[in-house]
């Protein structure tokens, strides 16, 4: 049994991560993001609720973010323990997170932070190049293209989009300082936190994280 929160800024490696986490631990993977679509989808009450900020472009109040997602933990597949990825993103939704568990009698096992440098982190959302004739996409680092610039695919140019520019990526890691690096120091303070160094080769992180969280 595991329940825990995945923390780390973007461009981290979360994602990869937690497809090995849920798969080794047989849990959940809970992100905010997937909650709201399902209940969406499925045209819940929580679900309706959120849509109306969402179609407003305004942020899904704290209160309401906190009660979509407690309420997906109550679900069968969470006795065993889940992992939460994206939530919480504020101390305060982490505090409302730690009532919840302690009034359902649970606890955390591990709050898990994979931190990366932050030069390495603009290096990799920086880094990706998409191809503006066939969609295929490249990375400088990870999956350079056999010709630099060309698509490996149909030989066309291969572009940065906006959105993978320099001043967007600090500008993304800049919002996750802001808004959820102090859940780090809440969360050493509970004795929960483990830092992981996510600049080495993703198996080595991962083992490291099965090594922090134990028995």
């Amino acid at each position: 049994m595991l329940r825990a929160i995945l923390l780390g800024a973007p461009g981290a490696g979360k994602g990869t991560q937690a497809t090995r986490i849920v798969e080794k631990y047989n849990i959940p993977h809970i992100s905010t993001g997937d909650i709201f679509r399902d209940n969406i989808k499925r045209q819940t009450e929580l679900g309706m609720r959120a849509q109306e900020y969402m179609n407003r472009g305004e942020l899904v109040p704290d209160d309401l973010t906190i009660e979509i997602a407690t309420s997906r933990l109550l679900e069968d597949d969470c006795a065993n323990g889940f992992l939460l990825d994206g939530f919480p993103r504020t101390v305060y939704q982490a505090e409302k997170l730690e009532e919840f568990l302690e009034a359902n009698g649970q606890k955390l096992d591990k709050v898990i932070n994979v931190d990366v440098d932050e030069d390495a982190l603009i290096a990799r959302l920086t880094g990706r190049r998409v191809c503006k004739n066939c969609g295929s996409t490249f990375h400088v680092i990870n999956i350079p293209p056999k010709v630099d610039g060309i698509c490996d695919n149909c030989g066309n140019n291969l572009i940065q989009r906006d959105d993978d520019s320099e001043t967007t990526a600090r500008n993304r890691l800049s919002v996750y300082g802001e808004q959820t690096m102090p859940l780090v120091d809440f969360y050493k303070g509970k004795g929960t936190l483990v830092e992981i160094d996510g600049e080495g080769d993703p198996e080595k992180v991962f083992l490291d994280i099965v090594d922090a969280i134990g028995d």
